[in-house]
């Protein structure tokens, strides 16, 4: 980014504003204004509905403008939230930034503007940008801090974003959760004080509670009416966001969690927070997240528009029980059925200490012979036989204390000197210390040793099931332990874009005992995530209803799993548990062997039909129709194509009772001009689709009176998967 911001300049095609005091950032349907004069405070003014140069007058005219610095400093008027606080080398906190220079330019992705900041004593200089995504809706916003003198500068408070909100009948949706029950929502009035979402986990940071959220201006949040600010803060690990609403003034902060976190900024050197990114819609909820969902498949996943493959994963199928001729029998079974990728999960490696469950042999990444007595050979010919891919589990960033890893490298470990190790997953679960380059080296060696020696190998499932135990590392100065959270992902991220610049292609799954890293601080350098470890199909209703807020289908896995859920023990019709991961990145977790021919017959139909949507569903329009959360027995959503002339449309019974209430359903998105054929994509029996197949009915009936689902939805766990294409 450097060389090409010098090559801007260089060229003058960056608008260098000297003397203007209002920039105008803005997308097709949003705008941001701030006032920057050089040798005052940058000022945020509005953010909203888009706007042009000509009304900015009436924004100030008509009272709306906030007049808040944009990024408000510790030490000078001291009262209330602020986004940075440092100490300089002789004790003074204080910061008094004024505004040097602005520059405005077009890079390959967006339209940056940067705001120059400089201290009026100290040799401390901020850069504040602002980045405008092309062809979406969403800006996002970080800080450059560069300490320009000659000692080191401690950084004790470093947010991405300052934001003022609208003081009004304001809303917050988030999310959190546990393991088995990530991404669960919550929808809350907010009254006066302070909201805080945080983590601290160290690596994984959504399995608790996710770095994103929607606030309302107007009310309780609806899907498709109100006008919503949706955020989300792009990093893997600790972050603290607080809403400080203090009567008439609401102001959002979002960055690192900074609490055991100072930073030491020596001499010379640059310090860059994540970025914040926002939007902010007038058509609800739903317009947040169709945004947000068009910025991740452009510019935040790894091939974010190639269609994903269907995949089953080995783990509910036979857990550690890995060997040659069980994989051979589940791809043959699989590719009869249809599927395109088989993955073997963990269980696969290690000969010292062969890794039959938890306790040993991570770090030791060699096929286990007694196992695997062929090779990773003999698993790639049988999957080439079938003619279907072939991908594999690693979690390379973890050892165990039963590994060769272990006892050749103990000082890769995280651990605090003089103190007991902890351990976690089998008691003996350790992490690696991604701080220090030579485990870095080790780690990315993982992926390009396996790459090397088999490049057939089409996917990669990458877990992690550990949190952050230890805060201590051998490598780092004593000085700088406190570098450990912030390091550590520095040194994630390098490793994974070494890999991307090496294996371009290669699919990546972001995987943390499930749903544990669902943010877009992770997803750039991976194709998709592991939703959840939790396969049960009705509790994944609602776990994807609260990640489809932020994060697209093409990424979020969903797999089929057994008939008795594994996780609790919860049995779901097949036709049920199919229309609820269709509306996904459809998948398999089961063994095959376990599966009736009908079952299997049917399965094989669900998959061509999903072949057949594949790209309404992985690149469509999202619209959440019927909230699980709103009780009313029945959860419903769909996707519509760009053009309009595709939609899928779902729906799911998930209560039952004798003679209960079922609401006709209105879809959204669709053209009210355009006719639509219904097609029954998931029939339990072929010959016998619903009632609605083959009807043809306008989308302004669809849309403005809907469709009534008391005869489809008649029994427990019954759904609907439905196709419409316009008929011409």
């Amino acid at each position: 980014m450097k060389t090409k911001l010098l090559l801007i300049l260089t060229l003058g095609t960056c608008a260098c504003g000297l003397h203007a005091k209002d920039y105008l950032i803005s997308t097709p349907n949003t705008s941001l204004l701030i006032t920057a004069t050089p040798g005052e405070k940058s000022k945020f003014q509005y953010y909203g509905s888009r706007i042009s140069e000509q009304d900015i007058q009436g924004v100030y005219d008509s009272g709306l403008v906030f007049g808040v610095e944009s990024y408000p400093v510790f030490g000078l008027n001291t009262p209330g939230e602020r986004a940075m606080a440092v100490a300089h080398p002789d004790g003074n906190m204080s910061l008094d930034l004024v505004v040097e220079q602005v520059y405005q330019y077009v890079s390959d992705e967006a339209e940056v503007t940067e705001v120059c900041m400089k201290d009026k004593v100290y040799p401390f200089v901020l850069k504040q940008l602002f980045k405008a995504y092309k062809g979406t809706d969403i800006i996002s916003t970080w800080v450059e801090v560069e300490n320009t003198g000659k000692k080191p500068v401690t950084l004790y408070r470093f947010a991405s974003a300052f934001l003022p909100v609208p003081r009004g009948d304001n809303w917050m949706t988030h999310f959190h959760g546990f393991w088995g029950a990530e991404h669960t929502m919550d929808e809350e009035k907010l009254t006066n004080g302070q909201k805080v979402i945080s983590n601290k986990d160290g690596l994984a940071n959504t399995e608790t509670d996710n770095p994103s959220f929607m606030l309302t201006m107007d009310g309780k949040p609806q899907e498709e009416h109100g006008n919503v600010f949706g955020g989300t803060l792009a990093w893997t690990g600790t972050y603290l966001i607080k809403m400080d609403v203090r009567n008439t003034k609401f102001n959002i902060s979002a960055g690192i969690n900074e609490e055991t976190a100072h930073y030491i900024l020596d001499a010379k050197k640059k310090f860059v927070t994540p970025e914040f990114a926002m939007t902010y819609s007038t058509t609800g909820k739903g317009g947040v997240s169709r945004a947000f969902h068009r910025w991740a498949r452009a510019y935040k996943l790894n091939q974010g528009n190639v269609p994903h493959d269907i995949l089953l994963n080995s783990w509910e199928g036979v857990y550690f029980n890995v060997n040659q001729q069980g994989m051979d029998d589940m791809m043959k079974a699989f590719s009869a059925m249809g599927g395109e990728l088989f993955v073997m999960d963990d269980g696969w490696f290690g000969n010292k200490y062969p890794r039959n469950n938890s306790t040993s042999s991570l770090g030791d990444w060699e096929v286990c012979k007694e196992k695997l007595p062929e090779g990773i050979e003999g698993l790639l010919k049988s999957a080439k036989k079938y003619n279907i891919k072939f991908g594999i589990w690693i979690e390379p960033e973890m050892a165990n204390t039963k590994s060769e890893l272990f006892e050749k490298h103990p000082d890769w470990i995280m651990r605090i000197k003089n103190r007991p190790l902890s351990t976690g997953r089998g008691k003996t679960q350790v992490v690696l210390d991604l701080t220090n380059p030579e485990v870095q080296d080790f780690v990315f060696g993982v992926v390009d040793n396996l790459m090397t020696k088999y490049p057939e190998i089409a996917y990669m499932k990458w877990d992690d099931n550990s949190s952050l135990m230890d805060y201590g590392s051998s490598y780092l100065p004593k000085d700088r332990q406190s570098h450990i959270y912030i390091d550590y992902h520095r040194g994630l991220n390098n490793v994974l874009k070494r890999i991307r610049a090496k294996y371009p292609k290669l699919v990546l799954q972001a995987c943390a005992g499930g749903g544990g890293r669902v943010n877009y601080g992770m997803l750039p350098y991976f194709d998709e995530f592991w939703t959840s470890d939790d396969t049960d199909a009705l509790q994944r209703i609602y776990m994807q209803w609260g990640v489809s807020s932020f994060y697209p289908a093409v990424a979020m896995a969903s797999h089929v799993s057994a008939d008795k859920n594994h996780q609790t023990g919860r049995r779901l019709p097949l036709k049920f548990r199919f229309d609820v991961a269709m509306s996904g990145r459809l998948g398999m977790e089961i063994q095959p062997k376990d599966m009736g021919e009908a079952d299997k017959a049917f399965a094989k139909r669900a998959i061509t039909a999903y072949k057949g949507i594949r790209p309404v569903v992985q690149f469509g329009d999202l619209y959440r129709l019927v909230s699980p959360y709103d009780h009313k027995g029945i959860s419903s959503l769909m996707y519509v194509t760009p053009r309009k002339e595709r939609a899928v449309f779902y729906a799911y019974k998930i209560s039952h009772f004798l003679n209960m209430v079922i609401p006709n359903v209105r879809m959204a998105g669709l053209d009210p001009q355009k006719k639509y054929r219904v097609i029954d994509l998931t029939a339990v029996k072929a010959d016998k689709p619903c009632a609605l197949d083959g009807k043809i009915i306008s989308g302004r009936m669809l849309m403005n009176e809907g469709v009534a689902l008391h005869t489809l939805l008649a029994s427990e766990y019954s759904s609907v998967a439905l196709e419409l294409r316009e008929v011409k």
